[in-house]
């Protein structure tokens, strides 16, 4: 998202002040506007996986390497939190990247026949 914002400042013969506001001073004949544009952050999304009793263990590992990059003993790793926890936090991403993950994982999940669950939640 983008803001787009106005600053006025007055320029009075050979000085700026950016204190000072259009109207204020001397007279007006020096007014220079400028707009800056402001990049805000776009809100994040976790994407999270969810246990099941009936997913293999391998199938979630791969599941981690393949769609969220993850090396062999990380994606292991959070294959037991899920194990143990019954969901875990595999990344943070922008709306559009966290719904692409989750869909990468459902479809396959359904693929392989696992019901493997995966969501997202804004951060």
């Amino acid at each position: 998202m983008t803001e787009l914002s106005s600053e006025r400042i007055v320029v009075s013969q050979d000085r700026i002040n950016p204190y000072l506001m259009a109207g204020e001073g001397d007279d007006d004949t020096g007014v220079v506007v400028q707009t800056r544009t402001r990049t805000q952050r776009p809100p994040m999304y976790k994407v999270l996986l969810l246990n099941d009793d009936f997913t293999p263990m391998e199938f979630v590992v791969m599941v981690l390497e393949r769609f969220f990059g993850m090396n062999h003993a990380q994606a292991f790793e959070l294959m037991l939190t899920v194990h143990k926890k019954g969901l875990a936090v595999v990344g943070v991403f922008t709306h559009e990247i966290a719904e692409t993950k989750v869909t990468q994982v459902m479809e396959a999940a359904r693929q392989h026949q696992h019901p493997l669950q995966c969501t997202m939640e804004k951060e």
